[in-house]
């Protein structure tokens, strides 16, 4: 069993490394926790908040092109179970970019949003707790 103390980290790649991290710290108030240049041929940037146990890192390898989210189900979800807390979010994510979008899947317009990267891929902000 992992232990209730580690920390998760999403690592994606990208072609655009100083624009989505733009993007998602403004929209999501993340701050850069640690960035690297050309580690073994890799940039990157971890984002995120110190106490929490979750981060999400960008990197971009050189010399490749990742190109566009291969579907419209790559999703980082949020639940905020506040309605001035997600109001407030949803406006970040359209200062920060972010597109609001339909999403490919009907659940998570019924108490969310769906916004979507310059690369196509989405992040939803659920108003509602985790387990509804």
């Amino acid at each position: 069993m992992i232990p209730r103390d580690a920390t998760l980290r999403v690592v994606r790649p990208t072609d655009n490394l100083s624009q989505l991290t733009e993007m998602y710290s403004k929209a999501l108030g993340f701050e850069m926790l640690k960035q690297f240049k050309d580690q073994d041929g890799f940039d990157g940037v971890v984002l995120g908040h110190s106490r929490h146990a979750y981060h999400i890192e960008f990197v971009q390898q050189h010399g490749v092109t990742t190109g566009r989210a291969p579907t419209q189900d790559n999703l980082l979800v949020f639940y905020l179970d506040c309605s001035r807390v997600w109001e407030r979010a949803c406006r970040g994510m359209i200062d920060a970019g972010f597109t609001v979008v339909e999403s490919n899947n009907p659940y998570w317009e019924r108490v969310g949003k769906t916004f979507e990267d310059v690369e196509g891929y989405r992040v939803v902000l659920q108003n509602r707790d985790w387990d509804n």
